[in-house]
């Protein structure tokens, strides 16, 4: 087949023309373009290499520069992970880097005000309350750190090395702790560390494909392609979807299953329970590389069919069709998002999605795969270098050993580092700004103001007088508009950096323009601050001895040396002008590694792992000797737990279950897909999915205004009846506040 070039309304045909191939076969290319308005490809003035920073996937893309400004991307044929295809957040996205929204220059808050100042004055203001503190009672306790999944990994390294070997706090986390936090625990809670065992050419060779909570469809619209081009081609794949909402997904799928929400732990059990029970699992297999067959299968066994169609309110005969699905697969892929992470018992039922494959043994081979995929573009980097709490190179906080490696590596003292307790997560650090022991708040690359839950508490807490809140953002966002300092920050496409997409595949994001007025890289922000801190090693040398993106991206490959995520192998000038590159790549693998696990030897050798676990029910950490009384000798393990109820159900007074999600057309708080025409106009506001039966007797038609209403709060939003399972209510969550007068009102009950 002739390669495909397209050029389209991609909010029209927002997965593009079908490129079909059978099994075994290469995924065709098709090579995406949009440009400005008017403007050709031979008009150009040059094209520079980049990747998406609006979703996961990695898409690979050329950025178009004309007259000194972005003009538009194309697609990179070349490359392993969309071999040309664009999102249309992709498409379209590159239009905010252009808005005259832009901040441009610092702004400092004087007389309740926000007014523009010069850096050095920003600069002076942050670091003066920096030393203050640092100086004074509780001294790295009065530091906060939130940060995104959106920083380049260069950057984050960074960060992390200043915060935990610079300053020695231990709060340190980002909103990827509210986004796919799931992930990383259940891949190190299973297999020993995180890191995505699957690779994304895993749709290539299935023979099924499982989506757990994930409506790909439109969190990482191009893999979709991927997989709707295997489902037209010879010999396609079977396909299980499980979501409450009548997605894209749903709709494609051979099987659709709409638990009833915070049910997945049980639903898991109960299709476990079939798999165990018509022997469909490799038991021999299961004996040689597993740790608690016996328990688990104790466990689910108390989930029939009948029992779990009951908690999930399900039909048992469609249980039934979805576990023979799996269980008579060959070939099984499997990819879970916010359905399950954000949700009851997330880790848990996340870790039932690892126990099936495990039991299968569907790891380590073509189209034996598995994605607890992650929701940002560099939420992968987050975890691997530290920004998000964790120790770099994916260490355990827990061992000795590995702080003294980071001691030795950063040259500090091993105290420096963090490592008493576990890492202070994400709402617990708001906790803490709330309680005034937290009085710096750094806030990078998001904006907490409209994502966070209970928006009034945490809009109160960043407007405390005792809470000096510094914003590191490309606009004025509801958070910036809450903050003592705000810095203004270069984008994609403005600064130079790598970042890992969801298969561990590392792109190089060259720079391609100048941010506008004085906005400055993310980088070049942190470099600054610990110059100006004077943050030093216990030689008395600089602590951060890097000067640029490729002198970071060098350290941070010598602290990933013998880890997981080993980039030894890889240079910026090895990621130029080809595809990215999966890691580990080291010296041995030059070419990346493209399966994890190949061997069935997992990372969970007790002086190698990045976590001694967890208690899946209580949370309560395991000790090291816990851990190493279960002798993994490089065994998974296999995590049983029972379901539990929520913690709020749907009662007389809130009869209905509120779920949020995510929108094909927007990103996040919509700071950049907000400000993209195509996609604004796709998707202007947000919308309340209701059920017709629910909707009927409320009188309650499509299109009305209604306001839903929690115990917490209220939004008013217009109706879109059908779509999703009785006694649920979908709203997506990109937006803010809607003042809008209120109509009808539909009480729904907790957030799944």
């Amino acid at each position: 087949m002739a390669d495909l070039r397209e050029t389209p309304d991609r909010v029209e045909e927002p997965w593009g023309q079908r490129t079909p191939y059978g099994p075994g076969e290469r995924w065709p290319v098709r090579v995406d373009v949009h440009l400005a308005d008017g403007l050709a490809e031979s008009d150009v003035d040059r094209w520079v290499q980049s990747a998406s920073i609006l979703h996961s996937n990695g898409d690979a893309m050329d950025i178009a520069v004309k007259d000194g400004r972005i003009a538009g991307v194309r697609g990179r044929a070349v490359d392993r992970v969309n071999r040309g295809r664009l999102d249309p957040k992709d498409l379209y996205g590159w239009q905010a880097n252009n808005s005259p929204d832009r901040l441009t220059r610092p702004l400092v808050r004087r007389g309740g005000r926000l007014v523009e100042t010069d850096w050095d004055t920003a600069m002076g203001a942050v670091v003066a309350r920096s030393r203050e503190l640092l100086d004074g009672p509780g001294g790295w306790g009065r530091f906060g750190f939130y940060t995104s999944g959106q920083l380049f990994l260069e950057e984050y390294y960074t960060l992390a090395v200043i915060g935990k070997a610079g300053l020695g706090t231990p709060h340190m986390d980002g909103n990827t702790r509210l986004c796919t936090a799931t992930s990383a625990a259940a891949l190190k809670a299973s297999f020993g560390t995180d890191g995505q065992p699957g690779s994304y050419t895993d749709v290539d060779h299935c023979d099924a494909v499982a989506l757990w909570g994930h409506n790909v469809a439109a969190t990482q619209s191009v893999l979709w392609t991927r997989m709707l081009d295997r489902r037209r081609g010879p010999n396609p794949p079977a396909m299980l979807a499980v979501d409450p909402r009548t997605t894209p997904v749903a709709r494609e799928a051979d099987v659709h299953l709409a638990p009833r929400g915070g049910t997945n732990l049980a639903l898991m059990n109960g299709l476990l329970h079939l798999i165990i029970h018509n022997g469909w699992y490799d038991e021999r297999w299961v004996a040689a590389h597993t740790v608690g067959f016996d328990e688990l299968a104790r466990v689910v066994d108390g989930y029939p069919p009948r029992r779990v169609a009951r908690i999930c309110d399900l039909e048992a005969a469609d249980l039934e069709r979805a576990a023979e699905l799996l269980g008579r697969s060959e070939r099984l892929l499997s990819t879970v998002l916010q359905g399950f992470y954000q949700s009851n018992q997330a880790t848990a039922a996340a870790c039932q999605v690892n126990n099936l494959h495990l039991l299968r043994r569907m790891l380590g081979r073509p189209g034996a795969g598995l994605y607890q995929m992650n929701g940002q573009p560099t939420a992968q980097n987050t975890r691997e270098t530290g920004a998000d709490g964790d120790l770099p190179g994916m260490r355990n906080w827990d061992n000795p050993a590995h702080v003294r490696e980071l001691a030795a590596l950063w040259n500090v003292d091993e105290m420096t580092i963090p490592h008493w307790s576990p890492p202070t997560h994400a709402m617990q650090i708001w906790r803490y700004a709330e309680q005034g022991s937290v009085k710096l708040l750094w806030v990078s690359a998001t904006n907490p103001a409209v994502s966070l839950p209970d928006l009034a508490r945490v809009r109160r807490i960043l407007a405390k007088d005792d809470l000096f809140v510094v914003v590191q953002d490309l606009f004025r966002t509801e958070t910036a508009e809450l903050a003592d300092v705000v810095l203004p920050a270069a984008t994609w496409g403005e600064k130079t950096g790598t970042f890992t997409n969801a298969d561990r595949t590392v792109h190089l994001s060259e720079k391609a323009v100048d941010p506008p007025g004085e906005a400055r890289a993310d980088l070049d922000i942190f470099l600054d601050y610990a110059r100006r801190m004077d943050l030093r090693d216990r030689d008395g040398r600089p602590l951060i001895r890097w000067r640029d993106a490729e002198g970071a991206f060098e350290a941070w490959k010598e602290c990933s040396a013998g880890r997981p995520c080993d980039y030894t192998g890889l240079t910026y000038d090895k990621l130029r002008g080809g595809s990215g590159v999966q890691w580990p790549c080291t010296p041995d693998a030059p070419e990346g590694t493209e399966r994890l696990y190949t061997d069935g030897v997992f990372h969970t050798d007790p002086d190698y792992c990045e976590t001694y676990g967890q208690d899946l029910a209580t949370g309560a950490e395991h000790t090291a000797e816990q851990y190493r009384a279960r002798q993994p000798a490089g065994r998974a393990f296999l995590h049983a737990a029972d379901y539990r109820p929520s913690p709020e159900v749907p009662d007389e007074e809130y009869p209905l279950l509120l779920t949020t999600g995510r929108s094909l057309y927007q990103f996040h708080t919509r700071t950049k897909t907000g400000r993209a025409p195509e996609l604004n106009a796709a998707a202007p506001e947000p919308w309340a999915e209701i059920h017709p039966e629910d909707a009927g007797p409320a009188g309650i038609a499509d299109g009305d205004l209604v306001e839903v209403a929690s115990r917490r709060g209220a939004v008013r939003v217009r109706a879109v009846v059908g779509g999703i399972r009785r006694g649920t209510v979908f709203i997506p969550f990109h937006y803010g506040y809607f003042d809008v007068d209120p109509a009808k009102r539909v009480p729904a009950g907790p957030t799944s």
